[in-house]
């Protein structure tokens, strides 16, 4: 299962004041905490700063990679702003994300191409955001061509069929559910992510909603997640899950997670 990472995000109120007054320890302290915790990829997101994005994801990909070794995933819609930052990030980074929207499948696709990125792909069209199984499947599909006319196998791709809250629709997690069943046993080769969070806005207990989303995601073949690795439950979840699912040989990953202290409360 790959992790990325997603406490870096200028939508979180305490991420965006230490953006916005350079507080260089505190988003390395964020950073190095979910790389102890497990993640694969570090998100970073400026995006809440409209007209000064580009400025202040420049400054968090130097920030951020002076405290990890892992890998960044440049998390911004807009073209030009991941042109800007490509040339400062050392390592191959994961882009989030690219949709059916032509403005973005042309401005984002050349880029991971040519620098080799993996790439999130959202199954959302111009005209809409996919909510049926059917509809989800489909954008997938046409996402991996798209994808694959530029050179970008589906190897590298992620696509994240959309999660959408329970408390407006009780059938939503089920669709994303078989959709992503769908879409792992019919394009082979390909990857499926997904954020957590949205499934639970709006309800009560909102992490026990997510680690139980988690667990039923894995069952249908989801093998990439965004989420919060520094969540002590919620990262025993998954790592309970690939031992149930049978990914994790003799359960040796739990195992070492439980004797390092990295399972249950503190």
């Amino acid at each position: 299962m790959l992790i990325v990472g997603e406490r870096i995000n200028s939508s979180r109120g305490r991420i965006a004041e230490a953006i916005e007054t350079r507080n260089a320890e505190a988003i390395q302290a964020e950073a190095a905490a979910q790389e102890k915790a497990g993640a694969d990829y570090l998100d970073v997101n400026a995006g809440s700063f409209v007209g000064e994005e580009a400025e202040h994801l420049k400054w968090l990909v130097q920030i951020v990679q002076e405290a990890v070794s892992i890998p960044l995933c440049l998390d911004s819609p807009d073209p030009g702003v991941i042109r800007s930052v490509l040339p400062l990030v050392a390592q191959t980074p994961m882009i989030n994300s690219v949709t059916l929207e032509p403005e973005r499948l042309e401005g984002i696709l050349p880029l991971a191409a040519e620098r080799g990125a993996k790439l999130i792909a959202l199954c959302q069209s111009e005209e809409s955001m996919a909510e049926t199984v059917a509809d989800k499947v489909e954008m997938a599909v046409r996402l991996v061509e798209k994808a694959e006319q530029v050179g970008i196998t589906p190897d590298d791709l992620y696509i994240d069929p959309l999660v959408y809250p329970l408390a407006t629709n009780p059938q939503s997690a089920v669709a994303t559910l078989d959709a992503v069943g769908r879409i792992m046993g019919e394009i082979e080769g390909v990857h499926t992510i997904c954020g957590l969070t949205n499934v639970s806005y709006g309800i009560p207990h909102r992490k026990l909603i997510n680690r139980t989303f988690l667990v039923a995601a894995m069952s249908r073949g989801l093998d990439s997640v965004i989420l919060d690795p520094t969540d002590r439950d919620l990262y025993g979840a998954l790592l309970a899950g690939n031992a149930v699912l049978g990914r994790d040989d003799f359960c040796m990953a739990y195992i070492t997670a439980y004797r390092e202290g990295r399972l249950g409360p503190l």
